[in-house]
């Protein structure tokens, strides 16, 4: 499998455990879903309004690739976070048609990427302010991971207020395939 299929699977996954999230926490009553817990930003609503915000920054940092991906134009039309801790809502109505539209946004976008993207080196700054150059394939394998890490965590919060999220394994949308290199007649 090559990386640009990793990152389309990637982005599959996404969209398949946020909507799961999402409708686990639909489920708690909305004091719960405020409730401080410890987590890096508090409650689930912390959290998911940090995933939101987070997505938001590298969205539209990535519309500086040349390629000019036109699935990120509407990126630019998002207001830019002025912050990792940034509460775009505490409405999660809200909050959900805002992570839909930004899992389609990133689907599209992986949807446009080509293997010569990903040798790009983005320029960018951090929201502190400090300059950054790396490669465009290696920033986007962090801008998956970082949202397996903070779901990670919305988990744990959402299984402490009692709601079950049920299997999360990315390995439930890894197709099963024909073993090509067992013998004939071995399986």
């Amino acid at each position: 499998m090559s990386e640009l299929s990793h990152l389309r699977l990637m982005a599959g996954y996404n969209t398949w455990m946020n909507q799961k999230l999402y409708d686990a926490a639909a489920t708690l009553p909305p004091g719960e879903l405020a409730a401080e817990r410890g987590a890096f930003f508090g409650s689930l609503l912390g959290t998911l309004n940090h995933l939101v915000a987070a997505d938001t920054i590298w969205l539209r940092r990535f519309t500086a690739h040349p390629a000019r991906f036109g699935a990120l134009e509407a990126a630019l039309a998002l207001a830019q976070p002025g912050a990792l801790n940034a509460v775009y809502s505490d409405d999660l109505a809200t909050l959900t048609r805002q992570r839909r539209m930004l899992d389609g946004v990133i689907s599209a976008f992986t949807a446009q990427l080509a293997d010569p993207d990903l040798e790009h080196v983005l320029h960018y700054a951090s929201t502190k302010g400090v300059a950054s150059q790396k490669r465009f394939g290696d920033v986007l394998l962090h801008f998956f991971n970082h949202q397996t890490h903070h779901r990670g965590q919305a988990s744990t919060l959402l299984s402490q207020a009692g709601a079950d999220l049920g299997v999360t394994d990315l390995l439930m949308l890894i197709e099963n395939v024909a073993d090509r290199t067992a013998p004939p007649g071995s399986s």
